[in-house]
């Protein structure tokens, strides 16, 4: 077992804990999606419902950390220096139509710094995490990037889906957590997207980075009109080339 920080024990926590509800919620979609009405209403409620409990576990300990969070926004509270990035459901779309490819994110963020990053697949059980300088795991085992020099045996994702590359092997997933993520197991290659908001990527972008990726601007990310990309060293120089123009 590895020795993980006390901030990063509250994360898988509270992520644990949240994680029950969305995989009882999913079950209830797949059945919504027969009826007329539809799931997107329930989904929004799962959504809140899942970023409250994210929020209360996160609170017990951390009382006086401030939070950025996709439903509820920003809560300044005494400690504006560390900062719980958190997306409830990355991958709403999927969840709605009963899709099973979604993720729970957070990160901590200090003083404009990302210090940790969780990303967690309650169907897949699957856990992604890492500590700055510490390194990136997937249920305790260490990742790391693909080593494919070659863009043609290369697999990209983008969730932009205006952008068309018919020399790229792509993928559109609908989840930009898991892309990076996936980026960091060596599933695939490289990711990119513009226009994206921090609690998309801010847990999946140190992933990458300690499992020994490249994501380029790490340093310059806003709120908001975030544009990433992210891939294995072995091909970042290549990739940025190839999207000069994106």
């Amino acid at each position: 077992m590895i020795s993980i920080s006390a901030n990063l024990n509250i994360m898988i926590k509270a992520v644990e804990k949240a994680s029950k509800s969305v995989i009882r919620d999913f079950g209830e979609v797949e059945k919504l999606q027969v009826k007329k009405k539809g799931p997107r209403d329930f989904v929004t409620k799962t959504d809140k419902n899942v970023e409250k409990i994210l929020i209360d576990e996160l609170s017990k300990t951390k009382k006086n950390y401030s939070f950025l969070s996709e439903e509820i926004g920003e809560i300044n509270n005494k400690d504006k220096d560390n900062i719980w990035i958190i997306d409830p459901i990355d991958g709403t779309t999927n969840f709605l139509h009963g899709i099973p490819h979604f993720a729970i994110s957070i990160a901590l963020q200090c003083k404009d710094e990302i210090l940790s990053g969780l990303i967690f697949d309650p169907i897949k059980d699957e856990m992604f995490y890492a500590e700055k300088d510490k390194g990136a795991f997937l249920n305790n085992q260490r990742l790391r990037v693909s080593k494919k020099n070659s863009l043609d045996e290369c697999l990209f994702a983008s969730n932009y889906e205006g952008v068309k590359f018919s020399d790229l092997n792509m993928r559109y997933t609908g989840c930009a957590a898991l892309d990076l993520a996936y980026v960091a197991s060596g599933r695939l290659d490289g990711f990119f997207h513009n226009s994206i908001n921090l609690w998309d990527v801010a847990a999946g972008a140190l992933i990458v980075k300690e499992a020994g990726g490249i994501v380029n601007d790490l340093n310059k990310f806003d709120i908001d009109n975030i544009d990433i990309k992210a891939s294995s060293a072995a091909i970042n120089d290549k990739m940025i080339v190839k999207l000069e123009n994106f």
